[in-house]
């Protein structure tokens, strides 16, 4: 790990310091629930909730929702996206 993965992290951890901010990152989001296709339903938590409350990157929320989806949509189409989004990580964040 680098030192702005690290920094990363700490932002991460200094957002829910607080009991309200704590709260407001544990409770759902109104307007993402029931939004999804048929895809996504039997899941908890709504792929596009995971991915802000847990304030990831757009390559990095895409690979969660076309790995959660794959079953219920496009199938291997889907898997070949998350796999594309991975190259795409591996190459702008370690140059590989």
């Amino acid at each position: 790990m680098d030192s702005k993965d690290n920094s990363d992290s700490s932002q991460h951890n200094n957002s829910l310091n607080s009991e309200t901010e704590f709260t407001k990152h544990n409770n759902p989001i109104k307007t993402l629930q029931n939004q999804g296709g048929k895809h996504y339903q039997g899941f908890v938590i709504q792929p596009a909730e995971f991915i802000i409350k847990n304030k990831l990157r757009f390559a990095e929320g895409n690979v969660i929702k076309y790995t959660l989806r794959h079953r219920g949509k496009n199938g291997a189409e889907d898997i070949k996206k998350a796999i594309h989004y991975l190259k795409m990580i591996l190459e702008l964040e370690y140059g590989e």
